[in-house]
This record gives structure tokens, sequence and C-alpha cells, in this order.
């Protein structure tokens, strides 16, 4: 071969196995940048109960690099929906608190890199409970029996609404709403509330109040809950119901309070609910 093909030949060759070369180690450099990805999801640990404290489980992530967390914990209903964010509540363990009774809390972990992050959440706790009652303490002196918890009546069954006081709080356990879901030609809707306090005793007699968020979808209204706690509301469509072209849901705000109370004190209580929609029918 003449000199002169043979070195060019050997200088493509060159050119072409440092190309390759380089083109292998770029592919190795990206493959060891990679964002966390959750391989077992994070869970929530402690008692759900009133004054326990609830610790983050933060699952297991992979990803290249120091892997940092963020928490957000989340108040939600008793079947695990309609969640919401606890204002400051970003820290890795969350001490319940009243508010929480009767409702379930998630978590959401957040894994960050420098290539970036990714959010996972917990399944719903159990539905918190009340505080335990305290142990009595053994005395030689007779004993009193207490007419029932701090602010409840004594005996079982449904409670009068006037008959509460504070540290007693109403509770909005219960909803449904038809019809269901909610389509885009409704004209009227009825939603209905439970209420119940001491422990799951139905209220009779509370006044529950409720308007759709955003406002002007569906008139308010307010009723007073019958002997099993349940309270039904009548509300008409307004001009505007539709909120957005895409709506899904209709989030209803929710009140619950004593006749002749501050509705933003004593026994009262507030949440928002959410409902499904379909435009289409």
């Amino acid at each position: 071969m003449p000199r002169k093909r043979w070195v060019l030949s050997t200088c493509v060759v060159f050119v072409f196995l440092a190309a390759l070369s380089v083109g292998l180690v770029g592919v190795g450099l990206a493959a060891t940048k990679a964002a966390p990805v959750n391989t077992a999801p994070p869970t929530i640990s402690g008692t759900a109960r009133d004054g326990e404290i609830l610790t983050a489980n933060n699952g297991t992530w992979t990803g290249t690099g120091t892997i940092t967390y963020t928490y957000l914990w989340q108040r939600c209903d008793k079947d695990g929906g309609s969640c919401s964010a606890i204002g400051g509540a970003n820290d890795k363990t969350y001490t319940l608190k009243g508010p929480d009774v009767g409702n379930t809390l998630r978590l959401r972990v957040t894994a960050t890199n420098a290539d970036g992050s990714s959010s996972r959440t917990t399944p719903p706790t159990a539905v918190v409970a009340e505080k335990a009652a305290p142990t009595a303490t053994t005395t030689t002196t007779p004993t009193t029996t207490t007419p029932g918890a701090a602010g409840c009546p004594a005996g079982s069954g449904p409670v009068a609404v006037a008959s509460l006081a504070p540290p007693a709080r109403l509770l909005i356990d219960g909803q449904s709403i038809t019809p269901s879901p909610v389509g885009g030609s409704a004209q009227s809707l009825t939603v209905r509330f439970h209420v119940s306090a001491c422990s799951g005793r139905p209220v009779q007699g509370a006044l529950v109040y409720g308007t759709a968020v955003p406002f002007s979808q569906f008139s308010t209204s307010e009723q007073a809950t019958g002997a099993d706690g349940w309270a039904s509301l009548t509300m008409n469509r307004q001009t505007g119901y539709p909120a957005s072209r895409k709506q899904q849901l209709l989030v209803i705000f929710a009140r619950a309070r004593k006749p002749g109370e501050n509705a933003l004190a004593g026994i009262s209580t507030r949440r928002l609910v959410s409902f499904p929609v379909k435009l289409s029918q």
C-alpha cells in the first residue's frame, strides 16, 4: 500500500475511535445523573389519637448525590379524601390536635438532589380518636360519678346541641349529595351533612351552613340537624356554575354551630368537602 494512503487510513481510524470514546464517556457521565426515584413508599408511624405524635418515615429513594427531604402534612376526611395542607406542618413529626379528631392525615414527602425532585404521598392514617380518658386514682374517700365527658351530658344516643358546652366540639363526620355526580345540567342539589359530638353521638338541633366554593355556583343554605344528626340543604344553581369548562369537583364549605353562639367560636366546627362533577351529564 502506498504510504500516503496508509497514513490517511490510519488517521480516519484514529478519529473514529476517538469520537467513539468521547461518545461513550458522555453516555457514562449522563447515566450518573438521576433525580430521586421512590422504590418503597413513605409511611407514617404513631398512634392516631389527639395529643399523640406522628412521625414521617421517608421510604426508600434512589438517585445520585445527596438526597434531602421535605414534608407536607395534610388533613383529610375520615375516608382519606378531601385533603388540604395543614399550615406550618412541615416537620418530620406532627402532634395531633383537636381539629384532627374524626379525620385522617396524609403526608407528602418530597425528595430532592442536584438533578431534580419528586414526591410521594403516604396512605391515610386511621381516623384520629379523641384523647384517652385519664386513669382514675384509687382513694379511700367516696368517689362521685361524673355526668359525662367535659362539656357533654351523661348517657348515650342523640344529644341536644343546647346541652353541649366547650371543650366539647361539633364534628361534621358524614356527607352526601344528590345528584351524584353533579351534572352540567343540574339545577338543584340536595347536600346532607351529619354532625356528631361526645365520641360519636349524633347531635340534634345544630345549625349546618353550606356554600359552594368559588361562590355564586349554587345558593347558600343553613338547616338544623334532626335526631339522627343529619341536616339536608337544598342549593339552587346560580350563574357561576360551572366554575370552568373542565370542572371535575364541586367544593362545599360546611359549618356546624350552636344557635346563639358566635359562628367562629364556642363548639362550632368548619370543613371543606368535595363531590364529583361530570359536566357531560
